[in-house]
């Protein structure tokens, strides 16, 4: 039963608490492949705090919006919502502190590659400036920084690597070119990590495509990370060189490429140095 006297106040700690300890048991559900329902979700809470199902629902979206900033999965059927109360920073910040091993999530068993008219998608378009961020998000994002967090994440890597390989394989079958997707190699994989590229694949026409696969649970927006070595690659060998980015790896794969110059379509920062006497 909805509680009137909290109609248009403040959500509390408690409350919050409350709410993300909930979503992410539905989330972890949802990779797990575990069905629940929503609506039973939402009641069983409304009757513990005492708000309003829209309020709820508002709320589950803020959620989402949080975890797409963090490069994290969210529940699809809750699309991230902004109008944020900070109060809800903090909340999630105490259940991550607690609950670490979501961050690292994946899907208890490898997705299967879609058709590529499916998979592939457009690059995502710049922010606008006015798209500012509040600053206790960007602490919460510097504390759980996606980008160091999928580099050091080696079985997402491997997983969103094995996850191009077969879509590769599959394209070229689907283009009736079985000939050469039985000559699709995972170069990391056979060859070790050092060539600048994952995955040695074609064009239709029978053409290197050497592509580097960066992996994430986040969606298209999460920033990610090149090696010194990849960028040199992507120079020297620019007509056949792409990177793949794979997101929304452990809800609905997507892939958008990207091509060289690297300095054309990416934002590039230096993030450490190399220091020697």
């Amino acid at each position: 039963m909805t509680d009137e006297s909290k109609r248009g106040t403040n959500w509390q700690n408690d409350e919050l608490d409350a709410i993300v300890a909930d979503y992410f048991s539905m989330l972890r559900a949802e990779l797990s492949g575990r069905g629940y329902v929503k609506s039973r979700h939402s009641a069983a809470l409304m009757a513990k705090i005492g708000r309003t199902h829209r309020s709820v629902e508002f709320k589950h979206q803020n959620i989402s919006a949080v975890l797409d900033e963090l490069g994290m999965p969210w529940i699809p059927g809750y699309k991230p919502k902004l109008n944020f109360q900070n109060a809800i920073f903090d909340a999630i910040d105490r259940y991550l502190t607690d609950h670490p091993g979501i961050l690292e999530a994946l899907p208890t068993a490898p997705p299967a590659p879609p058709l590529p008219a499916e998979v592939f998608v457009a690059p995502p378009v710049a922010r606008a400036s006015s798209d500012e961020m509040p600053a206790r998000l960007r602490r919460l994002v510097r504390k759980f920084d996606a980008v160091e967090r999928d580099y050091r994440n080696r079985s997402l890597g491997t997983a969103g690597e094995a996850f191009v390989l077969d879509l590769e394989k599959h394209r070229l079958k689907h283009a009736n070119r079985a000939d050469l997707a039985g000559k699709v190699r995972w170069t990391a994989a056979e060859d070790g990590d050092g060539a600048g590229f994952d995955i040695s694949s074609f064009n239709l026409e029978g053409e290197p495509r050497l592509i580097e696969v960066k992996t994430t649970n986040g969606s298209a927006r999460t920033p990610f990370f090149i090696t010194r070595n990849e960028f040199a690659i992507a120079r020297e060998i620019s007509a056949q060189w792409q990177i793949y980015r794979v997101h929304l790896f452990a809800t609905a794969p997507r892939v958008f490429t990207i091509s060289p110059p690297l300095e054309n379509s990416l934002r590039l920062s230096t993030e450490t140095w190399r220091a020697s006497f």
